[in-house]
């Protein structure tokens, strides 16, 4: 197993070089290797997150009324007065893409906090929002809330105004008392994010930050980039293009913490920017561009976190909205006819791998299984879902999707690595026969849904 000591980044952009190394680690993982994790298991609530697949993070503050990405912790209170806050119109605008959850960056790196907390006055209470009366992380968790989304916090370590950042002590006990507020008045926490940008050479007491957290929400997801690989739940995928580039096992060691570790891959709608920016109309992301980033996401197994900006109004750009339904539409066109389910047939024992219902499993023979599904006259598809069941671990290690084509099986795909979703795009084929061959399992691997759709397709079907 290759191994890589990592320390607190300073930038994303110098921390690249650092994780380009890890993740090409992780590339050359071989089945036998794999093998050393199969007794590696995901806890309840890492199961439950990698079935949200999407979330997006909100990104609302002084920078957004500067017309900047980095705030230095100088701007004054007063520059934070939105006239229109809707997170109401957020979370709508969000679950219309195929959102799941939903994260606030409740304190950037400017330190400038979005609720009203006690421990500082360089937050809300001191803008002319609302008079000083407004509390946009409980706005947004009630939004979250009311449209079925969960809701979760990112709360920077690095903070560039608070007089006592230079002495770690004191600095810990705030950023503390900061977390404690937020870990109890906003309800369960789906995600909490903590981010290293800015603290290199800075120590923090993760453990105390992580037990803290643990008292009051025991079931969130602790994100960090490298920070924290002791203690986090999730790790960075290592870029912000959206991209999982590699092979992806969700057991990683990582200097000697062994642990069930799946990969969320962050990118903001707008390329090069997670805040506002006025006439930045240029940057919004295509439909072709999400659709891209989805099936190098969620299509490798990976959670994708997509950054929307509200504008200094309050609200989602109308630009914006109406790109993520066109997102979400589109998702639904090419992924919501599935072939197998609609026209196949399979064996009785294999049902449960193609009932479109990713509660029921079929569990393969130990070490090489085979799927097959028949269908009454030919369908034409280009691309396959399939979903493992990770309760017991990984155990997929290489496997093709074939179609029986002039008298024998014809490789579409041959691929490491299932996972959670897996999805395989190919040239379009034809065919009355597909199987779903399990060429090396570690172990006994379940199998929660072997999928087939046409994408070219204009109606899905």
């Amino acid at each position: 197993m290759c191994n890589q000591a990592l320390s607190i980044r300073p930038t994303r952009q110098s921390l690249l070089c650092h994780a380009v190394v890890a993740l090409a680690c992780l590339a050359l993982l071989s089945p036998a290797v794999a093998q050393n994790f199969v007794d590696i298991k995901p806890s309840p609530a890492q199961v439950e997150w990698q079935d949200l697949e999407i979330g997006v993070i909100f990104h609302f503050g002084t920078n957004t009324f500067l017309n900047r990405e980095w705030g230095d912790g100088t701007a004054s209170p007063s520059v934070f007065r939105p006239t229109h806050v809707d997170t109401d119109q957020w979370m709508e605008a969000a679950k219309a893409g195929g959102a799941r959850y939903a994260v606030l960056v409740a304190k950037h790196h400017d330190g400038f906090a979005l609720w009203p907390t006690k421990q500082t006055d360089y937050s809300v209470k001191n803008s002319p929002w609302l008079d000083g009366k407004g509390d946009l992380v409980r706005m947004a968790s009630d939004s979250a809330h009311k449209a079925g989304l969960g809701f979760g916090v990112y709360l920077s370590p690095w903070d560039r105004h608070d007089k006592r950042y230079p002495d770690p002590k004191a600095y810990d006990k705030y950023y503390l008392a900061q977390l404690d507020e937020l870990a109890t008045h906003y309800g369960p926490l789906t995600e909490f994010w903590i981010d290293g940008a800015g603290s290199a050479g800075r120590t923090y007491d993760f453990d105390a930050i992580i037990n803290e957290l643990r008292t009051y929400q025991p079931n969130t997801m602790v994100f960090a980039d490298v920070a924290l690989y002791k203690n986090a739940d999730l790790r960075w995928v290592g870029n912000e293009r959206g991209e999982v580039t590699f092979e992806n096992w969700n057991v990683v060691d990582r200097s000697g913490f062994l642990r069930w570790r799946p990969v969320e891959a962050d990118t903001p709608l707008h390329r090069g920017h997670w805040f506002w920016h006025p006439n930045d109309e240029s940057t919004l992301r295509s439909v072709d561009e999400l659709l891209d980033i989805y099936t190098k996401t969620v299509g490798r197994g990976a959670q994708l976190m997509l950054g929307l900006a509200p504008d200094d109004t309050g609200q989602l750009p109308a630009a914006d909205v109406k790109r993520l339904h066109e997102f979400g539409e589109a998702l639904h066109r090419i992924y919501g006819y599935n072939l197998v389910a609609e026209h196949g047939h399979s064996t009785l024992s294999e049902h449960d791998a193609v009932d479109n219902d990713p509660d029921t499993f079929w569990v393969a023979p130990p070490l090489h299984g085979i799927l097959e599904v028949r269908f009454d006259k030919p369908v034409t598809f280009d691309r396959a879902v399939t979903m493992e069941r990770l309760n017991e671990g990984q155990h997929v290690e290489d496997y093709a999707i074939e179609a029986w084509q002039n008298g024998r099986w014809k490789p579409l795909v041959r691929a490491h690595a299932i996972g959670h979703k897996k999805i395989d795009i190919f040239p379009a084929c034809t065919t009355q026969r597909v199987r779903l061959n399990l060429i090396s399992t570690s172990g006994t691997a379940a199998i929660r849904e072997f999928q087939i759709f046409n994408g070219s397709s204009t109606s899905g079907r």
